[in-house]
């Protein structure tokens, strides 16, 4: 695998939701400096989360993958409120 490198920083670890990728950088010069991105096509790199500690900066990861996940869901969830208005009915033979 071919290292990643954006804004000097070097990607280390990423999670991938649906057509979504999360990675985490760690800085090149600065090893206790970390960012997460959304990142689109491999190098479109944005929405950056920046912290000084590598714990933070993974537990970031994982929730931002996992709110990604969760509105994956929400949109491949058939709503529950709303039915097909024949699912459930009987044919009514007086209804014209």
């Amino acid at each position: 695998m071919q290292m990643r490198i954006n804004a000097n920083y070097i990607i280390v670890d990423s999670i991938h939701a649906g057509d979504s990728e999360f990675v985490l950088g760690v800085h090149s010069e600065k090893p206790d400096t970390f960012v997460t991105w959304k990142c689109d096509r491999g190098s479109d790199y944005y929405w950056g989360h920046y912290h000084n500690d590598l714990v933070k900066a993974q537990k970031d990861l994982a929730e931002r993958t996992l709110e990604e996940i969760r509105l994956l869901e929400e949109i491949e969830r058939p709503s529950l409120l709303s039915e097909p208005e024949d699912i459930g009915k009987e044919d009514d033979p007086y209804e014209r």
